[in-house]
């Protein structure tokens, strides 16, 4: 009845950085940090994890001769994130 949560999407930054993907086509790193609040370094940690796992897709460019970090969600990030909120979801109401 119960399966286990996917562990990298169980930490909070991980599982906002997917959620702000899953809405939007693509995000940039400072989109990221104005909504988390979250450290730039704490940041770069989490997108290199998701990027390592298959689920996000990291775009680096100039944008007005300052680098800019693009991210984007892939269909394995997509997959893993619907199945960690129907898995949540049996935790909250077990009887479904």
């Amino acid at each position: 009845m119960y399966k286990d949560l996917d562990p990298l999407l169980h930490s909070q930054l991980r599982l906002t950085i997917i959620s702000l993907l899953v809405v939007s086509e693509k995000v940039d790193f400072t989109h990221i940090k104005e909504e988390t609040k979250a450290a730039s370094g704490n940041i770069s940690i989490q997108i290199k994890k998701l990027q390592d796992a298959g689920y996000i897709k990291v775009e680096k460019s100039f944008k007005n001769n300052y680098p800019n970090t693009m991210l984007s969600i892939t269909s394995k990030g997509i997959e893993a994130f619907e199945n960690y909120v129907n898995n949540l979801k049996k935790y909250i109401n077990p009887r479904k």
